[in-house]
């Protein structure tokens, strides 16, 4: 899999959804008050019945002495006696519509929140600020619903097989560079740094080549690569060669790859499961992810103290490839459910951009990540330090740091994995929470209240992550899904070269405790500016927005 650095952007078809969309001045639905089941949308709008067909003043059809449909009073059609099925919400033929004004039972209300749900979006700012939204098909079956899908079962499996060897290789990886360095946080930062400035860079390109070949292709293609670069490395560490640069090279190289790869794998998920089945996945895909960060990096821990080294960690990391590479060879190619490849033409990039910047459907997820994410991409490099300079913890115990935030980041993962859709409520009040415990890990006195606090933090990004990740794939079109998704990944890892290095170089000055702290608070801050910048783009976006067709029209 990628690099386990790419970590909240860690993910694993579409199916049919109707075209739609609305004009500029067209009335909206009102997803959150829907009209009563059963009912005519005309009838339950004006409350007029409808008149019986036939010539004008022609008596209504039917025996002798029979009440006109639709008069009051009128009982209900069907066997003499039968009462309206009120349960079902159903209105009798013939009876009078509600009047305006009239209060609802609890019953009406009960059930129209009911199909509120089964009816809302994929997002819920998605219905309230743009109006463009579809329904997100209504799904059953579990937390582990996507594992019916023989495809996914595949990818998921090879996935928990090649993230445990990945995060075993982030944890040899850190240590190595600390110990090639003497200790120096600004180096780890570096390396940091350079695994994400690709990104960076060229992560648009990468989302843009996702639209255009197969996306099963390239997977294959890139996680090859990334064996073979972790088995350089663990052949210069084992034969005593390794040099600092060395790491730093492989780290950039990795950036590289990864720029294809991680928006490829993210928007390759709905091709195998659908759109229905799509937030369950990505979920699914999170709780391997922190299964094996819980795994990986304690395993790692016992094994260099162990075998004396890192190095066999980097070959072993190189051999856990091969399970995702089986994955990928093994699936029924005819059960995807594949769009048609975007075909080569300029502008294609501005293209992405413009439609991310005219949906604030998207835009908001996407805006929020990017501030989070810009010191949380570098957790992990902060719990190598707080563990090694404050607590003075060997390499045993800062796999145990690493594996409590993920325990945390799975237990998010599998409540993410029970949810139907993303709930703007989630989004924020997950990235909100993550800044908070940031603060409070920094502040722990001692090391077993520090890894208390990794619990909560872990549960806090997984669920923002986990929120964004499926509010912008479901809110995109499918020929637009791998340039979207690119944005995504850009933002979503881009600030780790700006904000690694300056986490590095706080923690050198006033220590690692300052640098998690003042992470914390720019996420809090962070937070609160992507929401204003939303509203402000969306204000002036507003008209436009809501004359733009769905965003899934034509899905499959």
């Amino acid at each position: 899999m990628a690099d386990a650095a790419a970590e909240g952007a860690d993910t694993r078809g579409e199916g049919d959804a109707p075209a739609g969309g609305s004009n500029t001045g067209e009335a909206q639905p009102d997803l959150a008050d829907p009209e009563e089941p059963g009912a005519p949308a005309a009838l339950a709008d004006t409350g007029a019945s409808a008149a019986p067909g036939g010539e004008p003043g022609a008596k209504p059809q039917g025996e002798p002495g029979a009440k006109p449909q639709g008069e009051p009073g009128e009982e209900s059609q069907g066997e003499p006696g039968a009462k309206p099925d009120l349960e079902s919400g159903e209105r009798p033929a013939g009876s009078p519509a509600r009047k305006p004004g009239r209060k609802i039972g609890l019953r009406a209300r009960v059930r129209r929140r009911r199909a509120a749900r089964a009816a809302a979006t994929a997002s819920e700012f998605q219905a309230t600020e743009s109006g463009t939204a579809q329904p997100v098909p209504e799904t059953r079956g579990g937390m582990f619903r996507s594992l019916r899908v023989y495809n996914y079962r595949l990818f998921a499996a090879g996935g928990v097989v090649s993230n445990v060897g990945s995060w075993m290789q982030r944890t040899a990886q850190d240590l190595l560079v600390l110990d090639l360095t003497n200790g120096s946080a600004f180096a780890l930062g570096v390396t940091v740094m350079l695994q994400f400035l690709p990104l960076l860079l060229f992560g648009l390109w990468g989302g843009m080549l996702a639209d255009r070949y197969p996306k099963r292709l390239l997977l294959i293609v890139a996680q090859s690569l990334m064996g073979l670069l972790a088995l350089t490395m663990g052949v210069l560490v084992v034969t005593g060669s390794a040099q600092v640069w060395q790491v730093f090279v492989m780290a950039f190289m990795l950036g590289l790859i990864a720029c294809v790869e991680v928006p490829t794998r993210q928007s390759f998920v709905v091709e195998m499961v659908g759109r229905k089945d799509l937030s369950n996945a990505i979920a699914l895909n999170a709780s391997s992810f922190n299964l094996a960060r819980v795994v990986g990096p304690a395993v790692a821990g016992v094994l260099i103290y162990a075998l004396g080294g890192t190095g066999p960690i980097f070959l072993i990391n190189a051999l856990s490839f091969a399970g995702v590479l089986a994955g990928l060879m093994l699936m029924r190619t005819s059960e995807l459910t594949t769009p048609e490849p975007v075909p080569r033409a300029k502008g294609q990039l501005r293209e992405g951009l413009r439609y991310v910047m005219v949906r604030p459907e998207l835009l908001m997820p996407i805006l929020l990540i990017a501030f989070v994410s810009l010191f949380t991409q570098s957790f992990s490099m902060s719990i190598a330090l707080m563990a090694r300079q404050v607590f003075g913890a060997g390499a045993a115990s800062f796999g145990l740091a690493s594996s409590m935030f993920a325990v945390g980041a799975l237990a998010g993962a599998l409540m993410a994995a029970r949810r139907v859709r993303p709930s703007r409520r989630l989004l924020v009040g997950g990235a909100v929470a993550f800044g908070v415990f940031q603060i409070a890990s920094g502040l722990a006195p001692w090391y077993p209240l520090y890894l208390i606090s990794l619990v909560p933090a872990g549960i806090a990004l997984i669920s923002v992550n986990t929120a964004a990740n499926a509010s912008v794939q479901l809110a995109t079109s499918p020929e637009m899904r791998g340039r979207v998704m690119g944005i995504y990944v850009l933002v979503f890892t881009g600030g780790a070269p700006l904000g690694a290095p300056m986490l590095g170089w706080i923690s050198e000055l006033g220590g690692p405790r300052a640098g998690v702290m003042v992470g914390g608070a720019l996420t809090l801050i962070g937070s609160g500016v992507a929401i204003m910048l939303t509203k402000m783009i969306g204000r002036r976006s507003h008209a436009a927005v809501r004359g733009v067709a769905a965003a899934t029209s034509g899905a499959r």
